[in-house]
């Protein structure tokens, strides 16, 4: 894990930009993705199970899976682990009650306004199963669209094996989510966009998977709408000489473990702190099943910058616009004023980025690649729509006709200032 200055910074940010744009537009990766879905456009289901069998060595007769085996896998699970999907559920449900909105509206002199908040009607949901378990992007996925109020979830997740993951299909049984089905990759996305005969067509696709997945959905915006185009994981931590460096460390490596292009990065005004972290960095990943893969994103994408004070770490902080910002400082809210841009915020040493990921209740499907900057976590807001509405009595459209019939004029649409012309 290299260590840099504040002044070699922005060389390393322009690095993380990059690596979080480029594969996106790969040209054999789009050609492939683009194959796929026109096909599954053209061939549905047919094409569907043909990309299955390719890509997921599985031949299907059906593509859904039926309750009966959803209820069957559920009981392969183990108590300990039904309790703490029941308790990060009614936590995740409790924080995305909070961010429901209403519809209003407001009079004044004959003119009545307001917004109209509805749920979307159809939702897809997208969960990852090609190489691991996620039964937390269930829960993340499918609560705020329940509390929304979306009426139909379709939930997608690949089962190379044929059978579900017990753990996947417990939180989807506690969710009484009840059309789901067992393909992934590219040719899902499509089924979810354009409609199988057996998949109806859904308003908007949410959910992380691969490169193939990140690229279908970015294709398929404008038919269906998109949560976000997920990139690689990411942590950036502020720490200063009061940090602990077991704790650190570990923080670090919880996201490096992910893949080889996950970014951990470690912004402090200690060189000593900085030391101690290298140092503990080397003993804990050794320990580590998944070393090789976190080594590989510490050489590649990880680093330590010291700075000369930590409104300058804030500053860093702010340009890469991190997907997870902890802050391990000796007054950690006297630096959040300073965070203008990131997906979640982590205040004090006992509050490690996993906590967001499984248990504390905000969303952990957050905006990485720098799109903090003008992008938001996942939320119930994502799973509405706002509809404006005007009400004009005779005294309220005369009181703004000149208005809207300068405006018209103006711009030389002769036929909107006759609306107003011939209502006078």
């Amino acid at each position: 894990m290299r260590t840099l200055k504040e002044d070699q910074a922005g060389a390393f940010i322009a690095s993380l930009k990059k690596r979080a744009s480029t594969s996106i537009y790969e040209d054999d990766i789009q050609r492939t993705v683009r194959r796929i879905i026109a096909d599954v456009q053209k061939n549905g289901d047919r094409a569907v199970k043909k990309y299955t069998e390719k890509f997921d060595s599985l031949k299907l007769t059906r593509l859904a899976v039926s309750s009966k085996e959803i209820e069957a896998a559920a009981k392969k699970t183990d108590d300990k682990f039904i309790k703490a999907l029941k308790l990060s559920a009614a936590r995740i449900r409790a924080f995305h009650e909070l961010q429901k909105e209403k519809s209003w509206q407001f009079s004044k002199d004959g003119i009545t306004l307001g917004q109209i908040i509805r749920p979307l009607e159809r939702v897809g949901v997208y969960v990852p199963g090609g190489k691991a378990a996620y039964p937390s992007t269930v829960l993340m996925n499918v609560i705020p669209a329940q509390v929304a109020g979306v009426r139909e979830i379709a939930l997608c997740v690949p089962t190379p094996d044929g059978k579900i993951n017990p753990y996947v299909a417990a939180a989807i049984k506690l969710l009484g989510v009840n059309e789901v089905y067992r393909i992934g990759g590219a040719q899902a996305v499509a089924a979810l966009a354009y409609g199988t005969a057996t998949i109806k067509k859904v308003d908007k696709i949410v959910g992380p998977g691969n490169i193939y997945v990140a690229v279908a959905k970015k294709i398929v915006f404008g038919e269906v709408g998109i949560d976000m185009i997920a990139g690689p994981s990411e942590i950036l931590i502020i720490a200063d000489s009061t940090g602990d460096p077991a704790f650190i460390a570990s923080d670090l490596l919880s996201q490096a473990e992910h893949d080889e292009m996950a970014s951990s990065i470690l912004i402090t005004d200690s060189s000593v702190l900085a030391e101690a972290v290298k140092k503990d960095l080397a003993g804990q990943i050794r320990k580590l099943k998944r070393k090789e893969i976190a080594r590989k994103s510490l050489n590649k994408y990880g680093a330590i910058i010291i700075t000369k004070n930590l409104d300058k770490a804030a500053d860093i902080a702010n340009q890469i616009a991190p997907e997870h910002l902890e802050i391990m400082t000796k007054a950690p809210s006297k630096i959040l004023p300073m965070i203008r841009n990131a997906g979640a915020v982590f205040l004090g040493k006992w509050t490690p980025e996993p906590m967001g990921d499984y248990a504390a209740g905000p969303n952990h499907t957050l905006p990485t690649g720098g799109t903090a900057r003008f992008s938001s976590p996942l939320g119930v807001y994502d799973f509405v729509k706002r509809t404006s509405l005007l009400d004009f009595s005779r005294a309220g459209f005369m009181g703004l006709a000149d208005t809207v019939e300068t405006f018209a004029d103006v711009e030389g649409l002769e036929a909107h200032g006759n609306t107003v012309r011939v209502r006078r």
